[in-house]
């Protein structure tokens, strides 16, 4: 039986496909978590399993892995694999100059480890995540399991001197316990409404006791594909500080990791 896409999920399924073309034989490859990743993910499936497409992919998360894995793809670590090419991942919301929030689906530390040990990082996202200024998408933050409740306390107040618009911190559960990462840690989403200095507020946070990582990813994406419920779909490319409409399909002008 067929399943009817909502517009979203077809925005999301547009920008999957067309960064599925920008993957070419013999590349390796970071691959994202998230709802926007499982399409890419089965999109790469297709083209592996036909027989023309021979790449390596270093998952972010255990399910992206397990989902790999049935599609056909093969798997390394990153220590195996070394530097990668290209690491193409969703986003929770991105602002004019490519900062992101990331960490929706608890993936965030492996997503920067894999983001940040490849040459490019190009965000799949649909035209919902695009934002003026973060913030209105809580932010998810890390934490180790030990002293979580001093380490929220040291949180609190690192929040007071930061340009933000809110200061509310939930630790994040799913099904009445605690939200337990891939890595064994906590995540306490910090609602902050606005974030006024993205690069700050991320320096901030990172020096807290007991914090592992955070989800503001700055100075690392270079290209967002972005699907609208149209059909259409833009690149966005850092460098050029413009885009590019195309037909849903596929857009000019952005070159494969790696291409000369």
């Amino acid at each position: 039986m067929t399943t009817t896409l909502s517009p979203i999920d077809s925005a999301k399924r547009a920008v999957a496909d067309q960064a599925s073309t920008l993957i070419a034989s013999g590349m390796k490859i970071g691959l994202g978590t998230g709802s926007t990743a499982t399409f890419l993910v089965k999109f790469l499936g297709e083209r592996v399993r036909s027989g023309g497409l021979d790449i390596v992919c270093v998952p972010t998360s255990s399910a992206t892995a397990a989902l790999a894995r049935e599609e056909g793809i093969r798997l390394a670590t990153l220590d195996e694999a070394g530097w990668l090419d290209l690491t193409i991942d969703g986003a929770d919301e991105f602002d004019p100059d490519f900062n992101l929030i990331k960490g929706a689906g608890g993936a965030l530390l492996l997503e920067k480890i894999v983001a940040s040990a490849s040459d490019r990082m190009i965000v799949i996202v649909d035209a919902s995540k695009q934002v003026e200024t973060l913030g209105a998408f809580p932010l998810p933050v890390e934490v180790l399991r030990f002293g979580m409740d001093a380490t929220q306390a040291l949180l609190q107040k690192v929040l007071a001197t930061q340009d933000v618009d809110g200061h509310r911190i939930e630790p994040r559960c799913r099904n009445g316990k605690l939200f337990t990462t891939d890595e064994g840690n906590h995540i306490l989403d910090l609602h902050l409404n606005r974030v006024g200095n993205a690069r700050d507020l991320a320096l901030a946070l990172n020096q807290v006791p007991g914090v592992v990582e955070n989800g503001l990813f700055i100075g690392m994406c270079d290209t967002i594909i972005l699907g609208n419920v149209n059909g259409t779909v833009e690149t966005i490319l850092a460098s050029r500080n413009r885009s590019e409409a195309c037909d849903g399909k596929r857009a000019g002008g952005v070159r494969p990791a790696g291409a000369e």
